[in-house]
């Protein structure tokens, strides 16, 4: 009997699968989606250098601020900016040299520019340096926040200023010197074209890639993570 009552005992199945009713897309949707995200991609490709490489000019700008790192063509047209604008004033941002200092004399960016555009031929007094102190990181918001503490401490009163600075770079270094200055003064930001690689192209050379992406990335972490950067 109870044999009997053993083998009538049920044991619980286990089951590892099951059969439900879900949605997928047919070719035709496969197809659509496929053709969205590649316009997508081709989308990102064709305008992300001209959004990052942004220039939007305050014509009636008083001042021009030039960020000290760039390279000598980007301080010519810089030079020919100032010249054929409104400006009263250059002024020159930068950090400390990576390397040179021993040799050049200078420490910092800021100076080697300011230099730069007195070499040029601009007259000395309408040209000043403003070095940013040694940071290891946040650079372009150190260099910023020590134009703000500079103009604070100055008698030069002004409402706008335009940001000149070099392709993709452009676009953050606009969005932090808007984060520290406005409301009280209005800034513009003007891109110098680069040479080191085909703008219209950039995705056909690596350095244009590397530029882009890292670009491209530090404004994204700016803009939405610490813009503080």
């Amino acid at each position: 009997m109870r044999i009997k009552n053993r083998r009538c005992q049920k044991f619980p199945k286990i089951k590892l699968i099951k059969r439900q009713e879900m949605w997928t897309l047919t070719a035709q949707g496969w197809a659509i989606a496929i053709a969205l995200i590649a316009y997508l991609i081709f989308f990102l490709f064709t305008h992300v250098h001209s959004f990052l490489a942004v220039t939007s000019p305050i014509q009636s700008a008083e001042v021009l601020v030039v960020e000290g790192w760039l390279p000598d063509y980007a301080i010519e047209k810089a030079l020919t900016e100032f010249q054929n604008g409104s400006y009263h004033q250059i002024i020159t941002t930068g950090g400390t040299l990576g390397k040179g200092s021993y040799l050049t004399g200078y420490k910092n960016f800021a100076d080697v520019s300011a230099d730069t555009f007195i070499k040029l031929g601009l007259e000395a007094e309408k040209v000043v340096a403003v070095p940013t102190p040694f940071v290891v990181k946040d650079r372009s918001y150190a260099s910023a926040a020590e134009f703000e503490r500079w103009l604070s401490n100055s008698n030069l009163k002004i409402e706008s200023i335009n940001l000149f600075s070099l392709d993709v770079h452009a676009r953050r270094s606009w969005f932090l010197f808007k984060k520290i200055l406005t409301p009280h003064i209005n800034v513009g930001v003007i891109a110098a074209k680069t040479q080191d690689y085909n703008p219209n192209k950039w995705w056909s050379s690596s350095e244009g890639v590397r530029t882009v992406l890292d670009e491209g990335i530090a404004y994204l972490y700016a803009r939405f993570l610490n813009w503080k950067a």
